[in-house]
Parts: structure tokens; sequence; C-alpha cells
């Protein structure tokens, strides 16, 4: 059993880097459509969400949940256009390296939700922590994907560690939840445009 269970995950292995350059293909426009979802939120988030902590978890977990939605309808269409599987056993290896952290980021936010000493900080505290658990999810996708997805992992992680300083210096001249909903428009909006931009300018012209 073990020696076939080996021999399942080497050709899995062996069709994700088969799969290379058709996931390449599908991570531009993902990257580009979660980048406008993801800007798009940050301006309505700064000129409309400042109630409250509720409020913020709330609008940024939708706006996940419709970044995701976006994102499995580009694949679908992807793999119907090359004639792949769209939940194929390589898919749903990606995808069980991706719920963990992400499921950790939306459990984190109703955890400290919770604490009743976090309050109107929450704006301030949950971005970092999204960034890093963000981080996190695609440093583990990116064993079974190409190196720059763990790159932009590798990123977040650490502008997320980071983070809680540049905070700390807006809040002299931005409020708490401007701050919030502008760190999650730079890093989950502008990071994810750049990332978008850059797949596309450095697609192999064999592959347009």
């Amino acid at each position: 059993m073990e020696a076939l269970e080996a021999q399942g995950h080497l050709q899995v292995i062996r069709t994700l880097m088969e799969r290379a350059v058709l996931y390449r293909r599908a991570l531009a426009p993902t990257a580009l459509a979660a980048g406008i979802i993801g800007t798009l939120a940050a301006l309505i988030g700064v000129g409309c969400i400042q109630g409250s902590p509720g409020q913020f978890i709330v609008f940024w977990l939708g706006a996940a949940g419709v970044a995701l939605a976006l994102a499995a309808v580009i694949i679908r269409r992807q793999a119907l256009r090359e004639a792949e599987s769209f939940w194929s056993l390589p898919t749903r290896r990606v995808v069980s390296a991706l719920w963990p952290p992400l499921a950790g980021g939306v459990l984190s936010a109703g955890a400290l939700y919770a604490l009743p000493t976090a309050g109107a900080m929450l704006p301030l505290i949950l971005p970092p922590v999204w960034m890093v658990f963000y981080g996190c999810a695609m440093q583990a996708a990116g064993f079974f994907m190409q190196r720059g997805i763990r790159l932009l992992g590798l990123a977040f992680i650490l502008i997320g560690a980071v983070w809680p300083f540049v905070e700390s210096a807006m809040q002299e001249w931005m409020p708490p939840y401007t701050i919030g909903h502008s760190s999650m428009g730079l890093m989950f909006g502008v990071g994810h445009l750049a990332y978008g931009a850059y797949l596309r300018l450095t697609e192999p012209k064999a592959d347009a």
C-alpha cells in the first residue's frame, strides 16, 4: 500500500509539473480579478465602512468570498478551454494545501472579534494577521505549482510581520478604519494587480 501511495504522489507531482504553464496562465487573470476586487473593496470601505469591527470583518470576508468565487469561475473556464477536468486529483491536492491557512484566517477573525479588549483596534490587527495566513496558503500551494506563487506568499508573510509598525506610524494622520481598509487594498488589491501584471508581461510568447 505504501508503494502504491508513493507512486500516486509521484504521478500527481508529475502531472502538476506538466500543467505548470496552464496553471500559470490561469493565475494571471485570477490575480488580476482578485486585485480589482480588493482595490474596489478598499475604496468602498474607506468611503462607507467605518462603523464597527463586525462590519469590517463581514465586509472583507465577503470581498474574499467574491474573489474566491470569481477565481473558481476563471479556473473552470480555463480547464474547459484546455479540455481538462476541473476537479482533478492535482486540483484537489492544491485545494487541500490552501484551505487550512485560509480557514485559519477566517477563524482568527472570529476569535479576535470575541476578545473584549480588541474592539476598535481590529481594523489594525486583522490586516497583518490575514496577510500572514494568506502568505502561508500561497506557500503551501506553491509546493504543487510554480516558484513564483511561493515568492508571493513569502512577500505576504514578511510584509504582514512588519506591517503593525507601518500602521503605528500611519495612526498619526489616518483613523484606524481608513488604515485597515487601505492596508487591505494595498496588499490584496494592488499587490494582486502587480502580480497579475507581472505574470502577463513575463508569459512565454509560445503560450500566447
